[in-house]
């Protein structure tokens, strides 16, 4: 990787980091630089809001769902065309799995990337330095190079908060926003393409006029990756031709793994099943991913081309694979918030409903139960799980055993029906001990 990169983090979620960061990536391409981007954790929305900001895509990176041979990949690959790179973090900095694994800090230390930690000051005096200093402290392995300062009441308070930083410290302070520039948390991706793009420019506008770009440019810097060992593929591809679901209910596809399954050689179509579109006749495997299923179950359950499709896929016994909406997608019927009712794919024998969702999530290490192109018997790879639908009837061999980012043992879980396979783990990557940091391996 040859562009130099920074990350953006904050002490905590719902600072202003995201939209300070696709603020950045627009107010950079308006200078005329290439800009990418990539997002730290599981947060599939703000990866497509980056990647529009940017123009190119946003792949995620994690150092407890990824191992280390699969970080590096992704590096250099997005290293190569840009003039910079920019990562945006996951909550808190050191916020991850049990151990500080897959936080930002973690992906700091992993590569030296330097970090802008982004501050919300309410509320906040001179004790900005007391946080700033323990920030900096807590892992003297990740650096907190520059600072900016969000939420400032004005310029009296701002002018407060750089006298306590300065008297303290030399890392330097970027720039300030006000409270009522509106930079806090995104609410996306139900907005409207043109309201998201205002949302874009307005952002790129607040971040043009007040931080110092050319400073944070010269900060920015290389990641460290040499001597890391060789790029890997994530995931094996699910066949030779892949279909694949692509909509407003279906957003949240890993784009690492899209890729890796192009540079392994597998042909990838897509289509939308909200548009009544089947997948590809020539598809020998066909993949759902998660999404948006409550808003848009009703014209999911009218799209007869569509499910006539998957019947058609299944009956050829291509490989049909769903995650999360995906896996609800092709069960029986799918219950709403409402109590409205709607039949799904029908291709698995499970019922599910988002009366009583499942709230618990975090990091999984998922074990096959049997051979699929995923892999043998056995083929322990890392996902993540975040709050979805209940399943409330079925029966079905589980597709897989997952334990969570401790180690424990969860149980079983998903469903295989023959050539019909699915579950509300979103698979990431093999697993692998190579990284320390990825936290405890699974047990037998």
């Amino acid at each position: 990787m040859a562009a130099p990169a920074l990350l953006v983090a904050a002490p905590a979620g719902g600072a202003g980091k995201t939209l300070l960061t696709v603020g950045l990536a627009r107010a950079l391409r308006r200078r005329g630089l290439a800009v990418a981007c990539f997002k730290v954790g599981p947060d599939r929305s703000g990866s497509a809001l980056l990647a529009r900001a940017c123009g190119r895509p946003c792949p995620t990176l994690d150092s407890w769902a990824m191992r280390l041979e699969t970080l590096v990949a992704l590096l250099d690959e997005l290293g190569h065309g840009p003039d910079i790179v920019l990562g945006d973090g996951a909550g808190g900095l050191f916020d991850g799995a049990p151990g500080g694994a897959g936080s930002t800090a973690d992906l700091a230390s992993l590569f030296d990337l330097p970090v802008l930690l982004v501050v919300d000051c309410r509320g906040l005096g001179a004790s900005i330095a007391a946080l700033v200093e323990g920030y900096g402290r807590f892992r003297e392995d990740a650096q907190v190079a520059m600072l900016a300062f969000n939420r400032v009441a004005g310029a009296d308070h701002a002018r407060c908060l750089v006298e306590a930083c300065e008297e303290r410290f030399s890392t330097p302070v970027l720039g300030w926003l006000r409270e009522e520039s509106g930079l806090g948390p995104v609410a996306w991706p139900d907005a409207t393409a043109e309201a998201t793009e205002l949302l874009i420019e307005r952002a790129a506008a607040l971040v043009a006029s007040h931080l110092d770009i050319e400073r944070l440019l010269r900060l920015a810097r290389p990641p460290s990756i040499s001597g890391l060992g060789a790029p890997a593929c994530p995931l094996p591809p699910l066949g030779a031709r892949i279909a694949v679901a692509r909509d407003a209910a279906f957003t949240l596809a890993c784009d690492s793994v899209l890729g890796s399954w192009r540079r392994q050689g597998a042909g990838l179509s897509f289509f939308s099943p909200l548009a009544d579109e089947p997948p590809e006749a020539a598809a020998d495997a066909v993949y759902l991913p998660s999404g948006h299923l409550e808003e848009n179950a009703g014209r999911l359950a009218a799209a007869s081309r569509w499910r006539a499709g998957m019947a058609a896929a299944a009956a050829r016994g291509a490989f049909v694979y769903g995650e999360g909406a995906g896996y609800a997608a092709l069960g029986q019927s799918l219950a709403l918030m409402n109590g409205e009712s709607h039949p799904m794919a029908g291709l698995l024998p499970i019922a599910t409903s988002l009366r009583k969702p499942r709230r618990e999530g975090g990091y999984r290490a998922a074990t096959m139960l049997d051979s699929s192109p995923l892999g043998p018997p056995g083929t322990v790879l890392r996902a993540w799980e975040a709050a979805h639908a209940a399943v409330t009837r079925g029966a079905c061999r589980p597709l897989l055993v997952a334990r969570d980012g401790r180690g424990r043992l969860l149980g079983e879980t998903g469903c295989r029906e023959g050539s019909i396979a699915g579950s509300f783990l979103q698979l990431v990557d093999l697993y692998s001990s190579a990284v320390t940091q990825a936290g405890p391996a699974p047990g037998p």
